[in-house]
């Protein structure tokens, strides 16, 4: 457990880093990746839905709509001086130029000091680094966030001892207050000595979210219970362990399949509607948003099926306690250019597998060992190591001159178990 007078000095940083508005990669980091460590300090994030009332999702809405003009009044202020030929303006100038200069000239606008100024300075923090991305050429030009389709977040953070607290139904956020929790005993309590530091706020699909950044104590590394084992990610089946065990594809399910029919139907109701109304039909601007709102939903609820089958193989892996786990390096970028598989691909979401289980990896203090990117696994005969020439994608089992015969995804796990020259992450 970390020492009073040493979480007291970190809550002290993390307020002054969020006033100057620096902490956005620590930030990004923490929401992305769910743990990062410094020390025996460890910053761990919880997700999970909140239920306001209809006072505060008045405001919710209203400070998510405000980081929203912000950031886009940021892309739009750059653009205008590129144009002019003048420099670009990092995100403090442009928080300095908005308070004095922009609101004084356009009163009408005043409505953005209403809502919380730790949103709308975060908010200008993201478009900074989306412009300082797209100079350094890991992204594309920022684009406009708008208001049916963006992802728009509204940040937070424990200024003093009661700015942020949680019990176990229920979390109070500043300027919006007491929240309850949909899921509760969830996020650690303030009672157990964590503490939130910060936090964002988004909506989807109608509903509300509250991401928190907690500092938790540190775990002990598991102890080695079994040997390595090594982990096959595929199409036709999620994931196929060197012991034999298999995970299937949640997306050949019926489940998920009467989703997706389903949402093949309400998209074509959404896109009858829209069509009428562009033709100068009689359908109402209410009941388009309805059937949005209906389609988004049945979009969340496949994508939260694949994730919650994505978290419990993770989980079921790791609680083993091998020494290790080995991967292949897969090149999902090059797997969706054949667009007659780039759909399957992209339902198994694969590159979310791997992050999530390099997170638990780590928190468990487990070694997870990359393959070399050109490594063969599938062509080598796990039982002689030889090479297995016409070897094709479709294949289901692979036949090797010594006699062996393996199911082609288990033999690939055993070989990136086997595999002598690997990269730790």
């Amino acid at each position: 457990m970390i020492s009073g007078e040493s979480r007291e000095s970190i809550h002290n940083e993390t307020a002054r880093m969020s006033r100057e508005g620096f902490n956005s990669h620590l930030e990004r980091l923490v929401l992305c990746c769910s743990v990062f460590q410094e020390g025996e300090v460890v910053y761990k994030s919880f997700k999970t839905e909140i239920d306001p009332t209809p006072e505060q999702i008045t405001k919710i809405n209203k400070t998510l709509g405000v980081c929203r003009f912000v950031y886009n009044l940021f892309i739009v202020h750059n653009k205008e001086r590129y144009e002019n030929g003048e420099n670009f303006v990092s995100g403090n100038t442009f928080a300095v130029w908005l308070n004095n200069e922009f609101l004084p000239n356009n009163p009408d606008h005043m409505w953005i000091k209403e809502v919380s100024s730790k949103a709308v300075k975060r908010s200008i923090d993201d478009a900074d680094a989306a412009f300082r991305n797209f100079f350094k050429g890991r992204c594309g030009y920022p684009q406009f966030k708008k208001k049916s389709r963006s992802d728009v977040k509204m940040y937070f953070y424990r200024g003093n001892s009661i700015g942020c607290k949680c019990e176990r139904h229920r979390i109070k956020i500043p300027t919006i207050g007491w929240v309850r929790l949909k899921e509760k005993g969830y996020i650690p309590t303030t009672d157990s000595g964590l503490y939130i530091l910060s936090g964002r706020i988004s909506k989807r699909a109608g509903r509300y979210y509250v991401s928190a950044m907690v500092d938790v104590p540190d775990k002990e590394p598991a102890v080695a219970e079994t040997e390595g084992i090594g982990v096959h990610l595929g199409v036709k089946e999620l994931a196929v362990l060197s012991s034999g065990e298999s995970y299937e594809n949640i997306n050949k399910t019926a489940k998920v399949k009467k989703l997706e029919e389903r949402l093949s139907r309400e998209q074509r109701k959404l896109s009858r509607k829209l069509e009428s109304k562009k033709h100068g039909g009689e359908t109402q601007g209410k009941n388009i948003e309805k059937q949005r709102l209906k389609v988004q939903r049945l979009y969340q609820r496949i994508s939260d099926v694949r994730e919650d089958h994505i978290n419990k193989t993770i989980a079921e892996i790791v609680k083993t306690k091998p020494s290790y786990i080995a991967i292949a390096d897969i090149e999902v970028n090059r797997m969706v250019l054949d667009r007659f598989t780039a759909k399957a691909v992209r339902d198994q979401r694969l590159r979310e597998f791997r992050e999530k289980l390099t997170v638990k990896c780590h928190e468990y203090g487990i070694e997870l060992r990359l393959a070399p990117k050109y490594f063969r696994s599938t062509s080598i005969c796990s039982s002689c190591g030889e090479t297995v020439g016409g070897v094709k994608l479709s294949d289901k089992y692979i036949r090797c001159d010594c006699g062996s015969k393996m199911k082609k995804a288990l033999n690939a796990s055993i070989n990136l178990r086997n595999m002598t020259a690997y990269t730790v992450i």
